[in-house]
């Protein structure tokens, strides 16, 4: 139910107005040269190849050499359309260079392993990404790796209390899955660098929203998946480093990890791009309509959207970002049952279930629970997940308000 008073008119140019700056650098970069005397596409050739040819020993050592500089001796070093979206992917996110790998989730575990070894120890916030914590409690742990996991709205106290000698690197989350707290970006680097530790962000729900490398981020995460290929077609994700210190290592751990983008994902994730700001700002602004509107329902006890003031992290959202996504949580009252949401979940027509988002359609899928560590288990109620698409809101929220209906009848 609605807690302090706000209005889409007031928050409307808060979660849209963060794209703009873009605009451009999505249309135009990531082209390649520019066209000579024959022309050239619009959108740079895409290329498949495994073996790469010279026409000397010394060029192909020359190209060897130039490893870090994207250049390649063989097709598993990255291909030429990779190597563009690893420059566009770097200039959004503000980084030095950009690795691109094989998903999201090899986004998150290739600077882990790059960066940890035996006998370190890793934060990780208690809201991250169930794969994530999945990945470090089996095979982080069996390298030698500690883990430790912390409250995601933890204070500076708290979080240096935490943080031990062997302290590699703390890892973020923000806003966290499922429940979208926001964290406190620049409060966690200054821990994090006064202890030698490197700084992660998973910033795939504040892609051009979220600036990492201005608020003291070392490397930022991004699932490709989600808002830059758009089309719920691709699997693929980068990881962005903020100097030429980190790139060497994390460029060299990919390489001997095996991991890239096939060619065609690169190519439609630079085709997704180009659209990404106008779909964002569409997509934000209408969840921003189906937010509000749930939350003066009498069913749903709170709605977790960080730009609505009862959200965890909201005042650092409002410091910190100048956009939202279109990803934000819902949890019912109490009074509700879990089959009884799922009765309602079932009735839905225009929003699918599916695990991912950041696609132009709408999906909605139950929140996990009984994960967590440092916190009680929250929400209370029976909760759900909304990703906003293209389609009208008004739409959305009529489906929406049928299945507020079905719910109301089950749990009668």
């Amino acid at each position: 139910m609605s807690g302090q008073a706000v209005s889409y008119e007031e928050l409307a140019p808060l979660v849209s107005n963060g794209w703009s700056r873009f605009a451009t650098l999505l249309a135009q970069g990531g082209r390649g040269a520019a066209p000579g005397r024959d022309g050239r596409y619009v959108n740079v050739p895409l290329a498949r190849g495994s073996t790469v040819l010279f026409p000397t020993l010394e060029a192909m050592r020359d190209n060897g050499r130039g490893a870090y500089d994207h250049q390649s001796i063989y097709g598993a070093m990255g291909s030429p359309v990779q190597h563009e979206l690893e420059g566009l992917v770097a200039a959004v996110e503000g980084g030095a260079h950009t690795q691109i790998v094989s998903s999201g989730l090899a986004a998150c575990t290739t600077p882990l392993l790059a960066f940890l070894g035996a006998g370190d120890h890793l934060l990780l916030p208690d809201s991250v990404y169930g794969p994530t914590r999945r990945f470090a409690d089996t095979m982080l742990a069996r390298f030698g790796v500690n883990t430790t996991y912390y409250p995601p709205c933890a204070d500076e106290t708290a979080i240096r209390s935490l943080i031990r000698p062997e302290t590699k690197v703390v890892f973020t989350e923000s806003p966290g899955s499922h429940t979208f707290e926001v964290q406190d970006i620049p409060m966690l680097a200054r821990a994090a660098h006064e202890a030698g530790a490197l700084l992660m962000l998973d910033n795939t729900w504040g892609i051009s929203v979220f600036q990492p490398f201005e608020h003291g981020v070392d490397i930022s995460i991004q699932a490709l998946t989600k808002y830059p290929g758009g089309h719920s077609d691709i699997i693929l994700g980068a990881a962005t480093v903020a100097d030429e210190a980190l790139w060497r290592r994390l460029r060299d751990s990919a390489i001997q990890l095996g991991q890239l983008g096939g060619p065609e994902d690169c190519w439609l994730t630079l085709r997704g791009l180009r659209t990404m700001g106008v779909r964002l700002q569409a997509q934000a602004c209408a969840a921003l309509r189906v937010a509000l509107w749930l939350r003066e329902r009498p069913e749903v006890a709170r709605v977790f959207h960080p730009a609505l003031p009862d959200c965890p992290g909201h005042m650092l959202w409002r410091r910190d970002f100048s956009g939202a996504s279109a990803l934000f949580g819902v949890e019912l009252s109490a009074d509700f049952s879990v089959s009884a949401m799922e009765a309602m979940i079932d009735s839905l027509d225009m929003f699918g279930i599916g695990a991912s988002w950041g696609g132009y359609e709408s999906l909605v899928l139950p929140s996990t629970g009984g994960i967590r560590r440092t916190l009680p288990q929250t929400p209370s109620g029976p909760a759900f997940r909304l990703q906003i698409g293209l389609e009208a809101p008004d739409d959305l929220i009529s489906d929406l308000e049928q299945g507020l209906s079905v719910l109301r009848t089950v749990a009668a």
